[in-house]
């Protein structure tokens, strides 16, 4: 991970947290929640507030590295209603798309 940028902010996760309002995921909430990278570190993603997304422990176990639309699929939760919440947040956080 050398020369890699990570620069998400405390502000910023706290941010990412209060707009998702739960598990990015599966919408579980009233659970602690973690920083998953939509696009995993080892597939070249980076801490950063565009890649970031709330995540309940058994989502992001569960996930580990795996590319996130497929792993949406073979878990059966919503691919579609995922992707259009990450465009709708990004544009409220005036992220790139």
């Amino acid at each position: 991970m050398d020369r890699v940028e990570h620069d998400l902010s405390v502000a910023q996760w706290t941010a990412l947290k209060a707009a998702w309002g739960g598990c990015a995921y599966c919408g579980a909430s009233g659970t602690p929640l973690q920083r998953d990278c939509v696009l995993a570190l080892s597939r070249g993603g980076r801490y950063t507030l565009g890649n970031v997304v709330p995540v309940c422990r058994s989502c992001n176990t569960s996930k580990c590295n795996a590319e996130v639309t497929g792993w949406l699929r073979r878990k059966r939760l919503d691919e579609r209603a995922f992707l259009l919440r990450h465009l709708e947040i990004n544009a409220a956080l005036d992220l790139p798309s």
